[in-house]
């Protein structure tokens, strides 16, 4: 018969083993993901976003009517206030720095992404962005359009739905 003092005994020399067996896997499998990783052991990669559609579930198609040009801005939004109605014709894709926005689309449905989420534009929705919360809002904007087109469009707001801003 196996008493509880067994057991623990028995549980205690496992544990003592189990750092000879995990250890040498989690080493080789570190090894494995450094030696896939173009950057330096130094250097931390923490995927952020890897979508195939925006944030409407569309395909991601890049513009092809110009030479292609690649921006990033920095978007700040007061504490209540919006971004009022407007669409993007290309793909946008957003990291929240600080605070929170609700986007509200032109169907009423929301979405809000708050500070450390990465996310996907909807492209070609009407959209409004507003930051509810007691404090700035900022997040980056990544836009991949093309040279010489605007990469936002005002456009009035729908029907039902919150209206402009002044």
């Amino acid at each position: 018969m196996i008493t509880v003092r067994s057991r623990l005994l028995l549980a205690a020399i496992l544990a003592s083993l189990l750092p000879f067996f995990v250890a040498p896997a989690l080493r080789a499998a570190t090894a494995a993901a450094e030696a896939d990783s173009p950057y330096a052991k130094a250097v931390a990669v923490t995927p952020l976003l890897k979508t195939r559609t925006d944030g409407a579930g569309q395909p991601i198609v890049y513009p092809a009517d110009g030479p292609a040009e690649v921006s990033a801005v920095l978007v700040e939004i007061a504490p209540g206030r919006q971004t009022n109605w407007h669409r993007h014709p290309v793909p946008c894709f957003g990291y929240m720095l600080e605070g929170e926005v609700r986007v509200e689309l032109a169907g009423g449905e929301t979405r809000t992404f708050r500070a450390g989420e990465a996310f996907a534009e909807v492209v070609n929705v009407l959209h409004n962005g507003t930051n509810p919360g007691p404090g700035p809002a900022r997040l980056v904007m990544f836009v991949a359009g093309t040279a010489g087109r605007p990469y936002a469009e005002k456009a009035p707001a729908p029907a039902a739905a919150t209206p402009a801003a002044p």
